[in-house]
């Protein structure tokens, strides 16, 4: 039994190897400019559709592309089994397997770089034309992952199969360029999110019920930001704003701490609850194109209170309902949906908080650019146990006992 273990492992993890040098060689080929003249054809062959432009260019890029990637994959997968066979490992032979899988990998280009017809719909499952029917998977590559590296950004999205070197590096997400919209904009946590946004090259818009524009202090001088002034019940007037949106971050807000009257039930649950799934719900409805499934976002700050005290029971029960409400809603929604599980952090609502805003929003943006789903950003050890295993669970029982309305 220890025997067929070992023998798995090795097989997996040298399959891993392999794609680990694919994707590196990808790195390097948008680093060194002897190597992108090459990799270039690639970025050349599809139209936004994943169409090839040109027949001739789309069996070129494959023989200066993607024969080349393969034989690099080949040739480190030949290293472990010489390692492995030096030392007189047992099985040393099944360390080919990384070798033996980077071969299907060239036969494939070549094939294609041939023009044998259909051979793309079999071996090129990543660039195939047509609307996306699903959004950017997590762990694995598919259509709207890798098409984001086409026509979002060349400098991110660099995995082919396995989404790990991206995790790794940061890469996984692109905030270059993209438009953000941030909610609670004129909050503590609200201008830290902004600020980090900015030094990420993002073009931010700051949603503020604040009739009050904002502006950043980056380190000595002052940055005006688009805001949009709006009132909780009147989302609905943010449409148009909304369709030039690419990730919508919902952080607003309200702690009314011990309070409990009829009054502040309704104003927790209209403020924390309700008001955020009507914009996520807007929000949804801008997203329409191939593009709008692949790069549009929504964020959600939930809170650590989704799982855990917050010692102000409206706060919590009106931030859990929501937390529930997005996990049933992402089940079939258009885009990718966060939720930022957050400890307690220093500002207006919370002026004994332990951790700083600023570091917040840093890790709030680093786990974004990781493809983290739930961002967990906390002091407390046991929420990165509970939450994800309730989130699971909870998920689950949404999918057994709901079903998508097909209208």
């Amino acid at each position: 039994m220890t025997d067929i273990v070992f023998i798995i492992t090795l097989c997996l993890g040298l399959i891993v190897w392999v794609e680990i040098v694919r994707d590196f060689y990808h790195i390097l080929a948008h680093n060194w400019q002897a190597l992108y003249r090459f990799h270039n054809w690639h970025h050349r062959v599809f139209n936004s559709n994943f169409n090839p432009v040109s027949q001739e260019i789309y069996r070129k890029a494959h023989w200066y592309n993607d024969v080349p990637e393969a034989l690099v994959m080949m040739f480190f997968g030949t290293i472990p089994v010489i390692i492995l066979w030096s030392f007189n490992v047992d099985y040393w032979w099944f360390a080919e397997s990384g070798f033996f899988y980077s071969s299907f990998f060239l036969l494939g280009a070549i094939f294609r770089g041939s023009g044998l017809p259909n051979m793309d719909k079999i071996t090129d499952l990543t660039h195939h034309p047509g609307q996306f029917s699903s959004l950017p998977a997590q762990w694995f590559i598919n259509r709207p992952y890798h098409w984001r590296h086409h026509f979002d950004n060349q400098k991110a999205y660099y995995s082919g199969t396995l989404a790990l070197v991206d995790k790794v590096m940061g890469t996984a997400l692109s905030l270059k360029g993209k438009t953000v919209g941030v909610t609670g904009a004129s909050g503590t946590l609200g201008i830290e999110i902004l600020k980090i946004l900015h030094l990420n090259q993002a073009k931010i818009v700051a949603f503020s019920s604040k009739n009050k524009s904002i502006t950043l202090d980056m380190n000595g001088y002052d940055l005006p930001v688009k805001t949009l002034i709006w009132e909780v019940g009147k989302e609905h007037e943010l449409i148009n704003e909304l369709l030039k949106i690419d990730i919508l971050i919902i952080n607003h807000g309200i702690n009314v701490n011990s309070k409990r009257s009829i009054e502040f039930i309704k104003e927790s649950y209209e403020v924390n609850t309700f008001s955020s799934c009507r914009l996520m719900e807007l929000f949804f409805q801008t997203i329409k194109t191939n593009r709008d499934k692949a790069c549009k976002e929504v964020w959600i700050n939930t809170s650590e209170a989704e799982v855990m005290p917050a010692f102000s029971p409206l706060y919590e029960l009106s931030k859990r309902a929501l937390g529930n409400l997005v996990t049933l809603r992402r089940l079939d929604a258009p885009c990718i949906v966060r939720k930022l599980i957050l400890g307690p952090f220093k500002s207006k609502l919370n002026p004994i908080g332990i951790m700083s805003a600023n570091w917040v929003a840093k890790q709030i943006i680093k786990n974004a650019k990781k493809d983290c789903r739930n961002i967990i950003v906390t002091i407390n050890p046991v929420i990165f146990l509970i939450f994800p295993l309730k989130e699971f669970f909870q998920s689950l029982y949404f999918k057994i006992f709901t079903y998508k309305n097909s209208n």
